[in-house]
């Protein structure tokens, strides 16, 4: 389905003013290949008519799940290692040492819960290991999305064969998921119970709601979003964050110049951000 160019620009509006994120002026194909389905399965003729649903009063629910279609929902578990590597070997225990034994990790747009999840599966296989350093003894993960429908198979803790093949090791599969036909895995319930996920737009500043954590994870998801956008996100997290806290970015994302609340770790590889 075409769009034309005064829609897509009536689009791009949209999509930046409600999620913060910046389509490029050449990305009508993007646009298209997305939406087309969607607006056929609501027996929507045009995408100008679309634009005049998700624009009304109450067209909440048809925004929803336009915005569930457009964000992009890569991810895959232990993405990158290093983070979820130094959680363990140095954070964890550095906060135990401080004598901090109830740490918050968040898990800002989560997804589909892999990161989350990944976290508490490291935690796990740190604890099985006769040689383990001294780690909090309480550790609460919240995994939040702006897409209702990512969180909702977060909260299931259910994923196809496709997808538990990202990061995972048999190993892993077998001591963390249960699958009846290996086909469809769902997460270890105790597993499951020690994450919660909850609905939260980064646009949404402040972050009062979600609480003060000790460490949080927003990666791949600033590279979306403009420049001063990204300053005002980093300093929403910096303000629900406990001091000496850390931060982790995406691998392709740096901390801007004018943000001087953190100071640049080294994790060999990648970095870590603490606040100061």
């Amino acid at each position: 389905m075409i769009i034309s160019s005064d829609t897509y620009g009536k689009f791009q509006k949209i999509l930046h003013e409600k999620t913060g994120i910046l389509l490029g002026d050449n990305k009508q194909y993007l646009v298209s290949s997305r939406l087309s389905g969607f607006i056929k399965e609501k027996n929507i003729d045009t995408f100008e008519r679309l634009l005049d649903e998700v624009s009304r009063p109450n067209g909440m629910t048809i925004l929803q799940q336009v915005i569930d279609r457009m964000t992009t929902n890569e991810t895959l578990w232990f993405r990158d290692s290093f983070p979820f590597k130094f959680l363990i070997s140095h954070i964890l225990p550095e906060l135990k040492s401080n004598g901090k034994n109830n740490i918050n990790i968040w898990s800002a747009a989560c997804s589909s819960g892999q990161e989350a999840y990944s976290i508490i599966m490291s935690i796990e296989e740190h604890l099985r290991t006769s040689m383990r350093q001294p780690i909090p003894d309480s550790i609460e993960i919240l995994g939040t999305d702006i897409s209702t429908r990512m969180l909702a198979q977060a909260r299931q803790g259910e994923y196809q064969s496709l997808e538990i093949a990202r990061g995972l090791s048999e190993e892993m599969k077998s001591r963390y998921f249960e699958t009846e036909d290996g086909r469809t895995f769902k997460i270890n319930p105790e597993l499951k119970k020690r994450v919660r996920f909850t609905s939260l737009n980064l646009m949404q500043l402040p972050y009062r709601s979600v609480g003060k954590f000790d460490i949080i994870y927003c990666r791949n998801v600033l590279i979306y979003f403009s420049g001063e956008l990204k300053e005002n996100v980093i300093n929403g997290l910096a303000d629900c964050m406990h001091p000496g806290g850390y931060l982790f970015l995406g691998a392709s994302e740096s901390m801007p110049s004018s943000i001087k609340r953190f100071k640049m770790i080294r994790c060999n590889p990648g970095l870590a951000y603490q606040l100061i």
